[in-house]
């Protein structure tokens, strides 16, 4: 069983950056896909960034790239989302998730992932 924190969620003007972490419980936390989605009022959950277990490869979505970078710190137990140049349109609840498929390709559907965080608000103003 592994839980997930996360933190660092706010409020922010358009333009500026925030860093959201995700703290997980478990001395298995580098042997675990993780990924950031998102969900916006009235939409789906989304993944907007993903890294295998072993840190080598990640994806973005194409909303995000270049403007968000996800990193994991195993020695830590965390993974992190630096989000930059927010737009309105990054408004949303984002949520860490863990998945136990150790692939070599970041996973970025819902259902491929085991565990999840309880989410945390990110607001951009205009």
């Amino acid at each position: 069983q592994v839980q997930l924190v996360e933190s660092g969620g706010g409020l922010v003007q358009a333009g500026g950056s925030l860093r959201l972490s995700c703290a997980a419980s478990g001395r298995t936390f580098s042997s675990y896909g993780m990924g950031w989605f998102r969900q916006a009022p009235g939409k789906q959950r989304e993944c907007v960034a993903a890294i295998t277990w072993s840190g080598t490869n990640t994806y973005y979505a194409d909303s995000v790239k270049g403007r968000f970078t996800i990193s994991r710190d195993n020695a830590k137990n965390t993974v992190y989302l630096q989000m930059n140049s927010l737009k309105p349109e990054d408004t949303a609840v984002y949520y860490c998730a863990a998945t136990t498929r150790r692939t070599i390709v970041p996973r970025s559907t819902t259902w491929e992932y085991d565990y999840w965080g309880q989410g945390t608000q990110v607001t951009v103003s205009s």
